[in-house]
This record gives C-alpha cells, sequence and structure tokens, in this order.
C-alpha cells in the first residue's frame, strides 16, 4: 500500500508540473520551444515579422497579458497574416512565458 501511495503521489506531482501553465510541446523541468500553429499557402513580397507582447503564468494559478494575433498585429502593423507561430518557455511549471509570433504583409 505505501509503494502504491508513492507511486501516485510521484505521479501527481509529475502532472502538476507539466499543467495548465504550458502549451502544445512541453517538458517536465524545462521548456523552450516554438511551435507552428496556422499557415497559408500564400506567398507575398515584403514578408514582415511581428511580435505579441509576452504573456506570463505563475503556478499555472494566475496568467497575465495579451498574447494574440491581434495584439502582434498592431504591434507590427501586419495587416494580412500569412502564418502564426507561438513561442514557450516553461521553468518546472512554476513560471511560463509565452508570445505568439506571426508572418504577414502590411
Amino acid at each position: 500500500m505505501k509503494t502504491s501511495m508513492k507511486i501516485l503521489s510521484v505521479a501527481a506531482v509529475a502532472l502538476l508540473a507539466t499543467g495548465c501553465a504550458v502549451r502544445p510541446t512541453a517538458g517536465a523541468l524545462y521548456t523552450d520551444v516554438e511551435v507552428p500553429v496556422n499557415a497559408t499557402s500564400n506567398s507575398a513580397k515584403n514578408v514582415i515579422t511581428g511580435e505579441s507582447d509576452t504573456c506570463k503564468s505563475i503556478l499555472g494559478l494566475v496568467a497575465t497579458g495579451n498574447c494574440g494575433v491581434e495584439n502582434a498585429k498592431a504591434n507590427s502593423g501586419i495587416t494580412n497574416v500569412l502564418s502564426v507561430d507561438y513561442k514557450s518557455n516553461n521553468i518546472l511549471g512554476i513560471f511560463h512565458t509565452g508570445k505568439t509570433i506571426i508572418t504577414g504583409t502590411k
């Protein structure tokens, strides 16, 4: 019985450490990834890149910021979005930051 409780406790901690403060790809100890969200088959000249503000989360309990596509468009002046990526950084499931990266034209 004690062994099963230990295994269950370790599993619960591992699950909590990689919980809702993390986007699609996550490591239990550390994450620093950029993942694709969406892309179009459109091609264009004079393609530029824009980034949203950084969203922050602590313990998956408190999250702040505006890291949406509209925010990235406003920051960069992009009006025609060609692709959307998401950059995520997570440390021990305690502190998470994320931002949206877009490419497109003005």
